[in-house]
């Protein structure tokens, strides 16, 4: 019989292992915002170019795909909590490099840093995903996902407006310096955290191109795992045109403020405000059994499809903020469980490999989304139009994911426990 799962609050109270964790991941997210505000000031004050942004993207989503596997194995052989730590000291130090960034001349080096920094982040994220199973009991594993979630939430609702006011009254060095020091802090907490690192008993010795092999073999001879592993990547078919929607809306549809950014701060709350409350509003109603996860993942994109199809044709602003609240209680409940299925149904050994697979997907899909979205608004596609492409996206996925796992799997199937 599945154990009751334990609440947000009493997760945090209750395993002081996790809330260290969980103390790491709100400084380094934070810090992230920071750098993220500052950087694209930077390169609009250096280059007055619009496309600089978009190469800053490809420099940060190229890590991901071609480090993101080999990242995978080096998850499964190592300490993961070593590698956490290690990621952590190293981002650091490449975040002050930007502080040499002075003329358009030292331009290239903003490129550069970001890629190294983002390849520490492709092995920072599976690691920390990896992680969490040897931190928390298997009833507090969606509430460990769900606070995971709702952090993210919380920095992107707030992280970004406090990283705007500190680059526009302070400048982007002291930006840079704070997140180099929020990596600190959050390699001080992950230190203190006991992980039980079981996969390092688990695995058999191997040669890294036989464990890549394996862990791609894993999920693709188990159809459950397969789609559980591809949610987020379908979700960032029509998720990724979102990092060009905001802006758009922002600046083109409700204007506010020098150049929407009033309106780009509401509407990006909005979403944050829907991804937070989405995992624990659901959890609340159905629990951490397995059948429900896996049930809720179809309804997460149904709300995505629905929500944006509301916002595209929202006649103000308060009405599109409220429309992206529903949309992203969906798309953040299917992010969030999707994440815990596989920690719950893939072997210790392998889910280094698994979730940097899941992220080499996820990351190729957004950046070729986020492409498309901004080529559709340079050929003369209106914001709308965008925002009901990207609702109309969410419909295949909806469908495929309900009538794929809705039903209950057999017990034991493709190497699964039971339900």
């Amino acid at each position: 019989m599945t154990a009751r799962p334990v609440g947000y609050v009493a997760l945090l109270r209750g395993n002081r292992a996790f809330r260290r964790l969980w103390y790491g991941q709100l400084s380094s997210q934070l810090g992230d915002w920071l750098d993220t505000i500052a950087l694209y000031a930077l390169l609009l004050r250096l280059s007055g170019s619009a496309g600089a942004l978009a190469w800053l993207l490809v420099a940060q989503c190229l890590p991901s795909v071609l480090v993101g596997l080999p990242a995978g194995v080096l998850i499964d052989r190592l300490p993961r909590k070593a590698l956490l730590v290690v990621a952590d000291l190293g981002r650091a130090a490449l975040v002050l490099v930007f502080l040499c960034v002075r003329g358009p001349e030292d331009v290239w080096l903003v490129y550069a840093v970001s890629f190294c920094k983002f390849a520490l982040t492709s092995i920072y994220e599976p690691a920390r995903e990896a992680a969490v199973p040897g931190v928390v009991a298997r009833e507090e594993l969606v509430a460990a996902n769900g606070v995971s979630g709702l952090t993210w939430s919380v920095m992107l609702a707030g992280g970004a407006a406090l990283g705007g006011l500190v680059v526009g009254t302070l400048g982007t060095d002291l930006a840079f310096v704070l997140d180099s020091a929020s990596f600190l802090l959050s390699a001080a907490f992950t230190a203190r955290v006991p992980v039980r690192e079981d996969h390092l008993k688990e695995r058999a010795r191997a040669g890294a191109l036989d464990e890549l092999r394996e862990g791609l073999a894993y999920v693709l001879a188990r159809r459950d795992v397969a789609l559980y592993a591809l949610s987020k990547s379908l979700w960032c078919v029509g998720g990724g045109a979102v990092l060009v929607l905001l802006p758009l809306f922002g600046r083109e549809v409700f204007p506010l403020g020098r150049d929407g950014a009033l309106s780009m701060g509401a509407l990006y709350a909005g979403r944050g405000v829907g991804a937070g409350l989405g995992p624990l509003l659901a959890l609340r109603a159905g629990g951490g059994s397995v059948r429900f996860l896996r049930r809720a993942l179809g309804p997460g994109f149904a709300l995505m499809a629905v929500g944006y199809l509301l916002f595209s044709a929202a006649p103000s602003l308060p009405l599109a903020c409220c429309a992206l609240v529903g949309a992203h209680f969906g798309g953040s409940t299917q992010w969030v469980f999707s994440t815990a299925l596989l920690q719950l149904r893939v072997p210790g050994r392998l889910q280094g490999r698994v979730f940097a697979v899941e992220l080499s997907l996820l990351t190729l899909v957004t950046c070729a989304s986020a492409y498309a979205a901004g080529a559709l608004a340079d050929a003369g596609w209106s914001p709308r139009e965008l925002a009901l492409a990207a609702a109309l996206a969410f419909v295949p996925a909806a469908l495929a994911m309900t009538l794929l796992l809705w039903p209950a799997p057999p017990e034991g199937a493709g190497g699964e426990g039971p339900a």
